[in-house]
């Protein structure tokens, strides 16, 4: 018998009210390509509620002290180098920043998902981006480069699909990483197990997935036959946004296909001579779909650092927290200590070795993390002053 079969709690962690309300909606199959395919290219530009964006009565009221000013409000679909797509009522349009903002921190630029208020250039289809709305939940991680920094891969979201492949790529230690990035940043996760039609053992693959995320929504899916796609869709409501998060190959891509209903992102097979995926999505994009809902694509990653992860471990590891309980020291670390009750558990197979040690792992990431952290720096080398880390977000 595998581990699998070796309960790790009498009971798993309570859900949170996010996710207890995705498990609410009805398995049954449906037609989630219904309703006006809308593009955000599409010319001439389409007229959109700002309530299908996400908005809702906080932004309404959060927006009062801008209503005086003839300023537009908008959500950032694309980001470049100097320029972002930003979506208003009256369509997409390209938006720049004044010098003052472009100076800010990386991390306090506007990000794919973030709401801003813009006015409108005179003469112009252009928008100059004025203020920015506050920042409720993001996706982040640890800047890929050698600088401990916050890098934000997108922002404002409710949902975050963590995809898995069904296949000998299959890795329950990132999943539980991918969860706790997905938590630390305030959002919902949701596990995708993509390529169910690649998989002799659906039930197995299943069980890894729920040891490695008790408590969490579990959609096997299959992008190339349709398979759960619909039970997928119905997760996602009219005003939510979903951002797909996995490693290059996954599937990613073929998904948000499934779910437009056509194809919007350029997908590539993946190598046979690696089984390594090729970067087909090289930049993120906020899709809305048919029927109400809006995901944003990722590029493939090779690198998930953490940042911040002290909450994000806390929730995902519940079942290790429990048995910390009966720790004989408080602040027990659970690994040079001794007694142990955490190691205990491992010791008398109740608790798996190898999520053990991803807890270990990710939590000496935590603290290294924490200890190297420093202030962003604004464009231009310097950093910024005490209290202009922030701006106007707040999180």
């Amino acid at each position: 018998m595998g581990f699998s079969s070796v309960p790790l709690l009498d009971a798993r962690p309570e859900a949170t009210a996010k996710e207890q309300s995705i498990r609410e909606g009805t398995t049954q199959d449906a037609d989630f390509t219904d309703g006006p395919r809308v593009s955000f290219m599409s010319e001439p530009p389409a007229v959109f509620d700002l309530a299908d964006l996400g908005w809702d009565q906080r932004r309404s009221e959060e927006w009062a002290s801008h209503a005086d000013k003839g300023w537009v409000a908008g959500r950032v679909a694309t980001e470049g180098k100097h320029a972002y797509r930003v979506v208003t009522m009256d369509g997409e349009r390209e938006a720049v920043l004044p010098g003052k903002l472009s100076r800010l921190p990386s991390a306090e630029l506007p990000k794919v998902g973030d709401w801003v208020g813009a006015e409108r250039l005179p003469g112009e289809e252009k928008l100059r981006i004025q203020t920015f709305l506050t920042r409720r939940a993001k996706l982040v991680r640890k800047d890929a480069g050698k600088s401990v920094e916050e890098q934000v891969l997108a922002a404002n979201v409710d949902l975050v699909f963590a995809v898995q492949p069904l296949d000998d790529r299959f890795n329950p230690r990132l999943l539980e990483r991918h969860l706790v990035m997905a938590r630390e940043g305030g959002a919902c996760p949701v596990v995708v197990l993509n390529k169910a039609d690649l998989c002799r053992d659906l039930k197995g693959a299943e069980q890894l997935a729920r040891e490695a995320a008790p408590g969490v929504e579990i959609f096997t899916v299959s992008a190339k036959t349709r398979l759960g796609m619909a039970r997928l869709r119905q997760a996602l409501t009219a005003g939510q946004t979903a951002v797909f998060l996995g490693a290059s190959g996954v599937g990613k891509s073929s998904l948000v296909n499934r779910l437009y209903g056509e194809s919007v992102q350029e997908t590539r097979a993946v190598r046979d001579t690696d089984g390594k995926g090729r970067h087909t999505t090289t930049s993120r994009e906020l899709i809305l779909l048919p029927g109400g809902g809006l995901v944003i694509d990722t590029p493939g990653l090779r690198e998930f650092h953490l940042w911040s992860t002290a909450e994000g471990l806390a929730q995902s590891f519940q079942d290790i927290l429990e048995w910390g309980r009966g720790c004989r020291f408080r602040d027990c670390a659970h690994v040079s200590e001794n007694p142990c009750a955490v190691k205990d558990a491992v010791a008398r197979g109740l608790l798996d070795p190898a999520r053990y040690a991803s807890y270990i792992k990710l939590s000496a990431e935590a603290t290294a993390v924490s200890r190297d952290r420093r202030p962003p720096k604004l464009k231009g080398g310097k950093r910024p002053r005490p209290g202009e880390e922030d701006w106007q977000h707040e999180d």
